[in-house]
This record gives C-alpha cells, structure tokens and sequence, in this order.
C-alpha cells in the first residue's frame, strides 16, 4: 500500500505541476523548434529578393581657370555617370567651381560651355554649381556683372558647398 500510495502522489504531482503551469511556457515549449525553420525560411526568402539598387554621390571641383582641369572634371563626371548606368546604380554628380575655376561657368568666358550644354541635356544626373562669392569679386573687379551659362546654379560659397557635401557623406575628387 505504501508503494502505491507514494505513486499515486507522485502521479498527482505530476498533474498539479501541469495545471498550474502557465500557458506561456507551454507555448514556448513547443513554438521552440518550429521557430528555427521559419527563422531559415524568411532567410532564404531575403536573399532571393533582388538588392536595393545603391546610390553613390560625387562631388568634383574646380578652381582653376585652366581648359584641360575643366575638360578633365566633365570626363571624370561623364565617366562615372556612364559607369553607374551601366551596371544599373543611380549616381548625383555635383560640379562645384570657385576662384579661377568659376570661369568653367561664366557666360562670357567659358572654353567648355558646348560640352556643359551637351553633357546637362544628355546626363541629367550631373549639375553645376558656381561659387556666388567668387562671382560678387570678379564682379567688381571688372566692374560689370558677370554672366553665368543657364546650367549653373548660384551657391553662397563653392568651399562651404564642398564641405557640407562632404559632411553629407558625398564622395570627393579634385581632377
């Protein structure tokens, strides 16, 4: 008798034990194995979603009022333009000019200004900017409002452009 009865109190204890567990650790027990392959499964299912296209920005300067630096700034950008759409990623190219380089963008003195119409109407993904500082100086100093070609946009200044570029994470080359 004492036999049984120590069998039937561990048979009551047994059942005790399951009825006052709580539900959640139930259900962690036996959500357990099964979250391994769906953890797998959604894995898989990532890697064959196609990536996110990358998107890259570059920043080149000129200042200098030299035709072969101004013509080796729109190769640089032409180049990584055509490189980008080729393998399918997205590129901004910013064309930043200053000091001397801000006669890249004049009107009246530009040796590149054929090749800035043709590159703005082909490659939309390149822009220009020139240095509003430089041209308030030149200004003055030929005593006459200077002209800038229609594709240049006016900043502040072409430096503190450049640095907030920069700042921005954009990538920097001086050609």
């Amino acid at each position: 008798m004492i036999k049984l009865g120590n069998a039937v109190r561990v048979i009551a204890g047994l059942i005790a034990l399951l009825v006052m567990a709580p539900p959640s650790a139930v259900a962690q027990q036996t959500t357990r194995p099964a979250a391994a392959p769906a953890k797998k499964q959604m894995a898989a299912a990532q890697s064959k979603r196609p990536a996110a296209a990358k998107s890259h920005r570059l920043i080149l300067q000129v200042n200098a009022n030299d035709p072969a630096m101004m013509n080796l700034a729109l190769n640089n950008a032409t180049n990584v333009a055509q490189h980008y759409k080729d393998i399918g990623e997205k590129v901004e190219i910013d064309i930043v000019a200053y000091g001397p380089g801000l006669h890249m963008l004049r009107d009246d003195t530009s040796p590149v200004k054929a090749r800035i119409e043709t590159i703005s109407l082909s490659t939309p993904s390149i822009s220009f900017e020139a240095c509003g500082n430089t041209r308030e100086n030149m200004s003055k100093a030929e005593s006459k409002d200077i002209p800038m070609i229609s594709q240049a946009k006016l900043v502040k200044s072409g430096v503190v452009r450049v640095m907030e570029l920069q700042e921005a994470g954009w990538s920097y080359v001086k050609p």
